[in-house]
């Protein structure tokens, strides 16, 4: 009994501390684009700051705001933690209904893995995963899908999707898995056929995020790392923190790109061709340490986690370092702020919003757990010249928490539809939000 009141204690304390002593806050701004500031690293004793916005939902009548010129509506509603979203050629919608996988027993990170699910209950991230595929069909072109239909279910935590062929792929949190596909269909039936397996175990990162190269021939997955530094011991980090590249036809995989600790959005930038990921980076170096990120993935690039980051910023609580890795680090492109969970990627291909938003960057910012003030919780925009980006983020769709504290809503996968509106999964209120010009 003492020691059930003294984690509870312990509990209350975490859930309710704010960021006092979190570390200093850098200039306003300035931990976003090419070149962020980086502050001194502050670290605290014992437990994390934990200052999240509790989730309560929307009420009726209420949704987030886009810029000037924009119209907001509910896409879908009625989901179920709504995560990640597929355009099929034929302008359907699939959207995973996932959560994470259970932890195996012996890997929930004793008191900490146990203060850390009440932090993500509050969150609205504790329900068990739906395992599903929803398939959306707005066959009258009115902004709201009159079709819902269950795609496919019984999977293990799916989350990136990707048609090739008449075959879609779907990662699960364990492996990548293929289904037969015939345009228009509702629903599938048929078994699955694994592809290739993915580390999965713990699964302190649980999201696997695909994307198929443009000729059909590859597949590309993000897989992120089993702890915050590689405290489980690196042996647990064997092909974690990486984008995994799969050939299609032979199920044969390699690391196509490594320390990157949670890479998440992957998309290919349409000017240059490049793939591009959004990365969530470390925590508990405080408030502005250290900024989430953008950036283009080179062949074989080494991007710094966890010894390093920023390039050649040592982690000074990694032991024992690697100095040769630390050397080979790559920056990468673009600092997001820190802490705001950045996503969702996607490049606007579409033609009916402004010129200024073609061929530039729709970011989901989760939001923030643990930096005062909170980070995050909305969706950017990121303006690109010439296949880089070219200037400050721009907000897009606010509006997320309330006046309270509270999170409405949470804003995970952005995707385009067929009429170049943007779609936005919010796996808090789960509603698919959609954004388009007025009219």
């Amino acid at each position: 009994m003492k020691t059930r009141f003294a984690l509870l204690a312990v509990s209350t304390a975490a859930l309710t501390l704010a960021a006092c002593g979190n570390g200093p806050l850098a200039p306003e701004g300035s931990t976003f684009g090419p070149s962020p500031t980086l502050v001194a690293p502050h670290t605290r004793p014992i437990t994390p700051t934990v200052n999240i916005a509790p989730a309560v939902g929307w009420p009726s009548g209420v949704m987030p705001a886009a810029p000037q010129g924009f119209r907001v509506q509910a896409f879908a509603t009625g989901l179920d933690h709504p995560r990640w979203l597929y355009r099929l050629p034929n302008g359907d919608i699939l959207v995973a209904e996932t959560n994470a996988p259970p932890k195996p027993p012996g890997k929930s990170g004793g008191i900490r893995g146990w203060i850390m699910g009440l932090v993500q209950k509050r969150a609205g991230a504790a329900p068990p995963s739906p395992n599903r595929i929803i398939l959306l069909r707005d066959a009258d072109g009115d902004g709201t899908a009159e079709t819902k239909s269950t795609f496919l279910e019984n999977l293990s935590s799916p989350f990136g999707m990707a048609l090739v062929g008449d075959r879609l792929f779907v990662a699960n949190a364990d492996a990548v898995v293929a289904f037969p596909y015939q345009a228009g269909q509702t629903s599938i039936t048929a078994p699955a056929t694994k592809i290739a397996d993915l580390p999965a175990g713990r699964n302190h990162h649980w999201t696997k995020s695909l994307v198929a190269s443009a000729d059909g021939t590859k597949l590309y997955v993000g897989v992120g790392s089993n702890s915050n530094i590689g405290e489980n011991g690196m042996a647990e980090e064997e092909g974690r923190a990486a984008i995994h590249e799969i050939d299609i036809a032979t199920g044969a995989q390699r690391i196509f790109a490594s320390g990157l600790r949670n890479p998440v959005g992957l998309a290919w930038q349409p000017d240059t061709k490049a793939l591009w990921v959004a990365v969530n980076e470390r925590d508990e170096l405080g408030n502005d340490l250290v900024p989430d990120y953008m950036t283009s993935v080179r062949d074989g690039g080494f991007y710094g986690w966890p010894y390093s980051y920023y390039g050649q910023t040592v982690d000074a609580r990694v032991k024992p370092q690697d100095p040769a890795k630390v050397a080979s680090a790559i920056a990468p492109d673009y600092a997001l702020g820190a802490h705001t969970a950045s996503l969702g990627l996607t490049f606007y291909e579409g033609t009916a919003f402004p010129p200024a938003y073609s061929h530039g960057a729709f970011v989901g910012q989760h939001g923030s757990w643990n930096r005062e003030p909170r980070a995050g919780y909305k969706v950017v925009f990121v303006p690109f010249a010439n296949g880089v980006p070219n200037g400050p983020p721009q907000d897009f769709l606010t509006g997320f928490v309330n006046a309270n504290g509270d999170a409405m809503g949470r804003p995970v996968g952005v995707q385009v539809d067929r009429t170049g509106a943007l779609l936005v999964a919010d796996d808090v209120g789960n509603v698919i939000w959609r954004v388009a010009p007025a009219r």
